[in-house]
């Protein structure tokens, strides 16, 4: 989804292979990113997947225990709660601890670093203005993300973003709106209502993805 990056933030870019200064000591009891977070701690598919299996709860149940939903760019998703006059996290605990660490969120495993799209592909940046701690250590990449089969995800990540890209081109010409409606619905039951199987998780969020943009071909015809 598009957002505000710092200029001077994307003057060095990361590959999962690189190092970059993101070691906090395992943040020694600072917990400044899983609170005030707002609307922003965005979840894809597999982040829901992966809660639901480690949570044994399914997504209307998750909705009911941690999760809201939110338009960003047109497009509505779910995003973690924050709670309190502090907007905690709902998954921080007694100790300000994430207690959902093992199966914790993209966008959580990531911090400090974000995602920086272009030419069909990404890299990662360090956005220095988010986390407070330092000194901070050289860690590898992928070692900081801590995510099985990391290309696999990756290449399911940059496919999530094009589909959603694509849904807001379709959504800049809906006049009435109404398509847009239709195809958020469809989006949430299709890739969030409707739970991954036994099967290979990464198999079935694409053939997924391959299914939507069928759907998205027509609606473009269409409009």
């Amino acid at each position: 989804m598009k957002r505000e990056v710092l200029q001077s933030d994307l003057e060095k870019l990361y590959t999962a292979g690189d190092m970059a200064k993101v070691g906090c000591r395992g943040c020694a009891g600072c917990w400044d990113c899983c609170q005030g977070m707002g609307g922003s701690v965005l979840l894809d598919p597999l982040d829901v997947w992966r809660l639901e299996k480690g949570l044994e709860k399914d997504f209307p149940a998750l909705m009911q225990l941690c999760l809201e939903l939110g338009a960003v760019d047109g497009v509505v998703l779910p995003h973690l709660r924050m709670e309190g006059g502090e907007e905690r996290c709902v998954f921080l605990n007694a100790e300000n601890r994430c207690a959902v660490h093992a199966h914790r969120p993209g966008f959580c495993r990531m911090f400090p670093l974000g995602r920086y799209y272009q030419n069909g592909s990404f890299r990662y940046f360090l956005q220095h203005q988010e986390c407070r701690m330092e000194p901070k250590t050289k860690v590898k990449v992928e070692k900081w993300l801590d995510m099985p089969n990391l290309k696999r995800y990756e290449a399911c990540i940059l496919k999530w973003h094009d589909l959603l890209e694509q849904m807001q081109d379709i959504f800049s010409s809906d006049e009435d709106g109404q398509l847009s409606k239709d195809l958020n619905v469809y989006l949430l039951e299709h890739f969030y209502a409707q739970p991954c199987d036994e099967r290979d998780c990464y198999e079935q969020f694409e053939e997924r993805v391959e299914q939507m943009e069928k759907l998205m071909r027509i609606c473009a015809k269409n409009t």
